[in-house]
């Protein structure tokens, strides 16, 4: 049996991604519109105090993903996703990631359009248009309003997005423009104007918790973190944490350096978007042009998951999945599906981006929550200008849920000890450990155990008067025995092995029950900033932008 187990068939399912691909796919994800607030974020806090969070927002971010990485073990390779862990921990649950995706997406597709107000003002002018006399070219609302209907519009309705993919490459030459940018106005640029400089101290704690939610929000990819684990290659834990620690690695080192070098370019009169404050020149041009192109193509991106999501919340009712019972569990796994599978999802049934099977949408009902999107953005974009306003608000309730509350709850959940899924994860674990044993010390081991049974039988036949039921008894005795002196040697094995790997760099030294307390903190972490963040935006920070 041990043998059998061992040897059981390989997991179905993955994918081939490399782990520089992986590492680019998930630094797109991270490095973003957040980038350019970054230096207002850090204005609140001070240079001192807005570096020390800015590297806390990205190690709680990246304690995040990596609790999504270990909850993915628990699940068939492949079909690692939000909704499939809520169906075996918290069946309701997968309205609230729901929600939670739709509020972000919502939020980022609006700041994304915001952008566009704020930069084509200046790159309209860069080419001539003040001279005209129109004076709505110099309007936010009539750019807002162009790119809604020319691009945003068809854009938005078709049902796939195969011709956005490529848009990868524009970001990250728009982002690393725009770095190039930043930095050489701080070099070159006479600071003599500047406004005055917060090195140590702070604004205050209204404003200073105001901005937090920017930082927050600009580390959040959590929702792309399971289609990263299902399609890379090499999803060992060190590849993983390679991935995560490299890519929370990467976007801390430019925020640090835009915020930083933005900051000390202007001091505290610097606004939410800092490419706007730049003058005209051949240059901000092209960086204000670059970062345009950037997010009207990011918009369609961001409506596709909130139709989605919103589609799933208005299907959900309470007391079953908010699309279907069923998740499907690859063929040749080894093991029992961790679902149900009463009617069985077929092989070939699509999956969405939550890993849910698809629930076809009437095109009406896709038309009228499309439109409802667009509207609503639209409406969103012309009456809001502050982009780092947006940007706290998303932080402080989408971002939060999402990178903070999910994956802890999730993972604590998923890890009772209690829990058959736990229990059958740490059996194939020790059934792994069991097997080497035997495979290393069967030579010893089958020696041992010949004289064991020769010197039974000698003493059965030595004392005659024990009888077949006597004889029987000792045997079991004898095997009840060494089956418990086994299982003790290979925990004390297993105690002997976790302390030789301690301070392993991809983290399999920490053990189950310590992170299984540090994933509820950080779930009571998202709480407490959720609650405090969006008090402080709602109810204090009216006043500061």
């Amino acid at each position: 049996m041990v043998q059998q187990r061992r040897l059981r068939a390989p997991k179905l399912g993955g994918g081939q991604a490399s782990m520089m691909s992986s590492n680019i796919n998930l630094v797109n994800t991270i490095i973003g519109a957040g980038t350019l607030a970054m230096p207002l974020a850090m204005s609140k806090f001070g240079v001192t105090l807005g570096v020390i969070l800015i590297i806390w927002c990205g190690l709680t971010s990246a304690f995040g993903l990596y609790l999504q990485s270990r909850c993915s073990r628990y699940l068939d390779r492949g079909s690692s996703s939000f909704f499939a862990l809520s169906q075996i921990t918290y069946p309701n649950a997968a309205v609230v990631f729901d929600a939670a995706i739709a509020i972000k997406c919502f939020g980022v597709g609006v700041s994304y359009m915001i952008i566009i107000g704020d930069l084509m003002p200046a790159v309209a002018a860069a080419f001539g248009a003040d001279q005209t006399g129109w004076d709505f070219l110099a309007d936010r609302r009539f750019w807002i309003t162009v790119f809604f209907v020319i691009f945003l519009i068809p854009l938005s309705f078709p049902k796939k997005l195969d011709s956005l993919k490529y848009t990868s490459l524009v970001a990250l030459f728009s982002i690393g423009y725009l770095i190039i940018l930043v930095v050489y106005h701080f070099i070159v640029d006479d600071h003599s104007d500047r406004g005055p400089i917060r090195l140590v101290t702070w604004e205050g704690p209204v404003a200073a918790l105001s901005s937090l939610p920017v930082m927050i929000f600009a580390y959040t990819c959590h929702q792309n973190m399971f289609s990263i684990v299902n399609e890379i290659k090499d999803n060992s834990p060190g590849s993983l944490v390679g991935v995560i620690g490299s890519s929370i690695g990467s976007a801390a080192s430019v925020y640090v350096l835009v915020a930083i070098t933005g900051y000390l370019t202007f001091g505290n009169d610097i606004q939410g978007n800092i490419v706007g404050m730049y003058p005209q020149s051949l240059a901000s041009t092209i960086a204000k042009a670059a970062i345009v192109f950037l997010v009207t193509f990011s918009v369609p991106l961001q409506v596709h998951p909130c139709r989605a999501s919103i589609d799933a919340v208005l299907r959900w009712r309470p007391g079953r999945s908010s699309r279907t019972q069923n998740v499907y569990s690859p063929p040749g796994s080894g093991n029992q599906p961790l679902l149900p599978a009463g009617g069985g999802a077929a092989p070939s049934a699509a999956l969405d981006s939550h890993g849910a099977p698809v629930v076809a949408m009437s095109e009406l009902r896709f038309a009228l929550i499309t439109s409802g999107i667009l509207i609503l953005s639209y409406f969103t974009a012309i009456n809001v200008s502050s982009l780092d306003r947006v940007l706290a608000y998303v932080g402080s309730t989408g971002s939060t849920a999402i990178s903070f509350i999910l994956p802890g709850l999730f993972y604590y959940k998923i890890s009772d000890p209690e829990s058959i899924h736990h229990q059958r994860l740490t059996k194939e674990d020790d059934d792994v450990e069991y097997s080497s044993s035997c495979s290393s010390g069967s030579g010893s081991g089958s020696g041992s155990g010949s004289g064991s049974v020769s010197d039974g039988d000698g003493d059965e036949e030595e004392g005659g008067t024990s009888g077949p039921s006597g004889a029987a008894g000792m045997g079991d005795s004898i095997v009840s025995l060494r089956s418990n002196t086994g299982s003790v040697g290979s925990r004390l094995a297993r105690k002997l092995k976790l302390k030789k790997r301690k301070w392993r760099w991809d983290l399999e030294h920490l053990e189950t029950g310590l992170l299984r307390k540090m994933a509820l903190g950080l779930s009571v972490y998202g709480v407490v900033v959720m609650v405090v963040c969006l008090g402080m935006n709602v109810v204090l920070g009216h006043g500061g932008h």
